[in-house]
Parts: C-alpha cells; sequence; structure tokens
C-alpha cells in the first residue's frame, strides 16, 4: 500500500542549484526556477535572470542539489 502511495505523489522537477560568480569566485546556492534576478552577495554581480521558467544563467554551475 505505501509503495503504490510513493508511485502517485510525482516528484518535484525543480532543485536548488550552486552558482559560482565569475568576477569574485563566490558560491551560493539559489533556486533554479528563481522569479527573481540573483546577484552575488559579495560583489553584486548579476549571476541569473528568470525566463518565465528555468533562470538564465550568468554564472557558473557548480551542482544541482537534491
Amino acid at each position: 500500500m505505501v509503495k503504490r502511495l510513493r508511485e502517485l505523489i510525482p516528484k518535484p522537477r525543480s532543485r536548488f542549484i550552486k552558482v559560482k560568480c565569475p568576477e569574485c569566485g563566490n558560491e551560493q546556492i539559489t533556486f533554479n526556477k528563481a522569479a527573481t534576478k540573483v546577484y552575488c552577495n559579495v560583489c553584486g554581480t548579476l549571476l541569473a535572470e528568470p525566463s518565465g521558467g528555468k533562470i538564465l544563467l550568468k554564472g557558473g554551475l557548480i551542482e544541482e542539489l537534491s
């Protein structure tokens, strides 16, 4: 019964991602479907912009987190 319920519950298609700033090298975590612009916490460089779905990365993607 429990196994059957797990099959009915969909897995999320969105994830958190770790992004590296191209200017200062700072690494920070953001949502891959962010609704606002994401700026570096250290130098203020634009790292990602919303695009109506997934974000457009300006920095480098390091890894996707579960």
